[in-house]
C-alpha cells in the first residue's frame, strides 16, 4: 500500500467526553429498555451522567483493547511481553472497572498491536432550555 494511502482497517478510536455541563445533551440508545433504564437511573442528573460517561469510557477502552488483541491472535501475556509489561496489567486495562489507563502505556499497546491511539476533543452538545 503506498505510504500516503491510510489503511484504516488498524484504526480505531475513542471519544472521551469532556465533562458534563447543567444542560448537557441525553443520551440517545437504539433499545427501548436500555433508554428507559438510563432515563430512569441517570436522567439529567449531573453527577449520574458524569459517572456514567466515565464508565462507559473505561468500558469501551477495555473492549477495544480486547478486540485488537485477540484479533491479532495474542495471549494476555504475549501482549504483555511485546509491551514490556506483565499479562495481570493487560488483564487489569481490559477489565471494565479499571480506571487507571494512561496514554503512554494505551500508546505502547498500539504500537505492540500495529494501531495508533487517537484523541479528539468534541464540543459538548446542549439541550435547548424553554
Amino acid at each position: 500500500m503506498p505510504s500516503n494511502v491510510k489503511d484504516k482497517s488498524k484504526e480505531t478510536s475513542i471519544v472521551m467526553p469532556t465533562g458534563q455541563s447543567k444542560s448537557s445533551a441525553k443520551r440517545k440508545f437504539e433499545s427501548k429498555t436500555v433508554q428507559f433504564l438510563y432515563d430512569r437511573y441517570v436522567g439529567e442528573d449531573r453527577k449520574q451522567v458524569a459517572e456514567f460517561e466515565d464508565v462507559a469510557l473505561n468500558a469501551e477502552i477495555a473492549r477495544k483493547i480486547f478486540e485488537l488483541r485477540t484479533k491479532a491472535g495474542l495471549s494476555q501475556r504475549e501482549l504483555a511481553k511485546r509491551v514490556g509489561t506483565s499479562a495481570s496489567a493487560i488483564c487489569r486495562l481490559e477489565n471494565a472497572d479499571y480506571e487507571g489507563h494512561s496514554l503512554m502505556l494505551l500508546k505502547r499497546i498500539a504500537d505492540a498491536l500495529e494501531a495508533r491511539v487517537e484523541i479528539r476533543f468534541l464540543p459538548v452538545k446542549r439541550l435547548r432550555t424553554a
